[in-house]
């Protein structure tokens, strides 16, 4: 069993930045991060495998940056000319094996608790 805890969250102003952070108590091979609003069914952010290959969703590339440091096993968000459509409940999810980049929220087996991210216009 491996726990994930985010952190990083909190308000910030469109056109601004916030890093976010996921700790796992231990190695995960595919890790990812995905959003959600009040109402809405969670949404696929980004993935990261072990050996740093990266996909983002449309929505966020070429302003989130998805990253991993696999010495501490920590997984990071950050996000770079954040909007207001980007306010929602971020959390982290991991799967210990088989393929990465998955979008379905059933392929992952742990998930953190979510940190809040609200953009302001």
């Amino acid at each position: 069993q491996v726990q994930l805890v985010e952190s990083g969250g909190g308000s910030v102003q469109a056109g601004g930045s916030l890093r976010l952070s996921c700790a796992a108590s231990g190695y995960v091979y595919c890790t990812a991060w995905f959003r959600q609003v009040p109402g809405k069914e969670r949404e696929w952010v980004a993935s990261i495998r072990s050996d740093n290959w990266s996909t983002y969703a449309a929505s966020v590339k070429g302003r989130f940056t998805i990253s991993r440091d696999n010495a501490k096993n920590t997984l990071y968000l950050q996000m770079n000319s954040l909007k207001p459509e980007d306010t929602a409940m971020y959390y982290c999810a991991a799967v210990p094996r088989g393929p990465c980049g998955s979008m379905s929220i059933a392929r992952y087996t742990y998930w953190g608790q979510g940190t809040q991210v609200t953009v302001s216009s």
